[in-house]
């Protein structure tokens, strides 16, 4: 276990290194002149814009800005400053203030989705083919069928005019105006978790030691929470570390469409505007999260089931 935690760990790195590597040299190869402001552009000689690309490093060789950026990440955690998104601020400032936001609508987006989706998806293999069941299947059709937007302009127009609720997201009132965007956020994630919760258990009540504990006079609810739920959960558990960690990423469209001030737009935004320290830095942050996140998925399913074994006679997986 401790070889393959240890080895892991060195491809996530790796893996993530040459991520990030390959987003800076591209984003290299972009023109200068985006470096500069259309004010900039307009006032600015062609002097006094070499200076400042001089000054910022974008002269020198793209290697050498990798291998001073790499240093200062590795030596000092600097990702740099923001030029654009908020002026002369630390870029891990910039992250920050955003990460808060997202971090707290998703991780409470993903317990709503967690709780309903799994319940509801119990349900729905406990009772196959009955009314409930129908109902379950029809609400995922529904999710996956409509688009996006339609489904949260459906919840805009019913939260705000028949419940009052805040239809845009302010920090004033975090609270009430948080609601919609969470409930947004969770739909998709409620008919994903409903979906595979209920393929899953239906999986494992057709197998046989199933059909030998019913045998035995176990009672339905004992057969269905001790064994088929215990079984069925283990593959649902390696997306689970991925899912909480990918939740500091936020939403575009849904953080748009309710201008939370979260992660979800900050990328596009930073590569629309050309601002490359922050674009490398959130790359990193993603980069890191969804590495991590499928690392940990493995982990936790080997706790849960000890038939799982990461390692056979000291071969890796």
């Amino acid at each position: 276990m401790a070889k393959y935690i240890l080895k892991r760990l060195l491809q996530s790195l790796l893996t993530v290194l040459l991520v990030v590597t390959l987003v800076f040299l591209l984003m290299r190869l972009m023109p200068t002149d985006y470096f500069f402001t259309e004010d900039e552009l307009m006032k600015l000689t062609e002097e006094q814009k070499h200076d400042r690309l001089l000054a910022s490093g974008l002269l020198d060789h793209p290697l050498k800005q990798l291998a001073d950026y790499f240093k200062g990440i590795f030596t000092e955690g600097d990702l740099g400053v923001s030029r654009r998104i908020q002026a002369n601020q630390p870029v891990t400032k910039v992250i920050g203030s955003k990460f808060s936001i997202s971090m707290e609508l998703g991780l409470k987006a993903l317990g709503i989705s967690l709780v309903i989706g799994v319940i509801f998806g119990v349900l729905q293999a406990r009772y196959k083919d009955g009314i409930l069941d129908a109902v379950g299947t029809a609400y995922t059709v529904f999710v996956n069928a409509v688009p996006s937007l339609v489904t949260y302009s459906l919840i805009l127009a019913f939260g705000s005019r028949v419940l009052g609720l805040p239809s845009m997201f302010t920090m004033r009132k975090p609270g009430p105006s948080s609601i919609l965007p969470m409930v947004c956020l969770s739909i998709g994630s409620i008919a994903g978790y409903m979906l595979w919760t209920r393929r899953y258990m239906v999986d494992e009540l057709n197998k046989d030691y199933i059909r030998l504990a019913k045998l035995k006079g176990l009672s339905t609810r004992s057969v269905m929470y001790r064994h088929v739920l215990k079984n069925a959960f283990v593959p649902l558990a390696q997306y689970l570390p991925y899912s909480i960690l990918l939740t500091v990423g936020g939403s575009l469209l849904v953080e748009r469409f309710f201008s939370v001030p979260g992660m979800g737009p900050l990328l596009t935004d930073a590569i629309a505007r050309y601002d490359l320290n922050v674009v490398q830095g959130v790359v990193l942050l993603y980069a890191t999260l969804g590495i991590l996140g499928v690392f940990l998925g493995d982990l936790l399913m080997s706790l849960i089931d000890p038939r799982i074994r990461l390692t056979n006679k000291g071969a890796t997986r």
